[in-house]
């Protein structure tokens, strides 16, 4: 009888501490939101290549958001997206928002540069200035293919 007790005790606690791991894991990958408040931003791109909600969005290399929704502009083809930033690092509303990756072939994520302006971007705020992702592939295949004017060709 002893031994039953004590496996039903064990199941449960290994249940506890499997329900507490999906909710910490839900909770830091940034699906459940904004991860404790924040406003909303959005911004829209060319080329998203590579962001997938849950990105960082990052200031000075320092993760201020991330990724919370993606959408296609039907009138312009540009993609959108949607930022949750921290309540305290207020934007002004000249940031600029880039495409950039951790490295040659490293994650990709949104790098946020502030400007200059005493205004600073509320909820729902939209960045004007942005850059998309560099397609890398694309530009080794232009190197590697770009054509060469001929050695005997006169130049003039």
């Amino acid at each position: 009888m002893k031994s039953s007790a004590l496996e039903t005790l064990i199941g449960a606690v290994i249940i506890a501490l499997a329900i507490g791991f999906f909710g910490f894991a839900y909770k830091t990958s940034g699906m459940g939101g904004s991860g404790g408040g924040g406003y909303k931003i959005s911004a829209e791109f060319d080329n998203v290549d590579g962001v997938n909600v849950g990105t960082d969005v990052r200031v000075a290399g320092i993760k201020v958001g991330s990724v919370v929704g993606q959408s296609l502009n039907p009138k312009s083809y540009q993609a959108r997206i949607d930022m949750a930033i921290q309540p305290q690092v207020q934007l002004s509303d000249d940031t600029s928002a880039k495409i950039t990756s951790e490295g040659l072939l490293g994650a990709k994520f949104v790098a946020l540069e502030p400007g200059g302006s005493d205004a600073k971007l509320a909820e729902g705020g939209v960045i004007s200035y942005t850059q998309g992702a560099v397609d890398l592939w694309s530009l080794i295949s232009q190197a590697m293919f770009a054509k060469k004017p001929a050695a005997d060709t006169p130049k003039q």
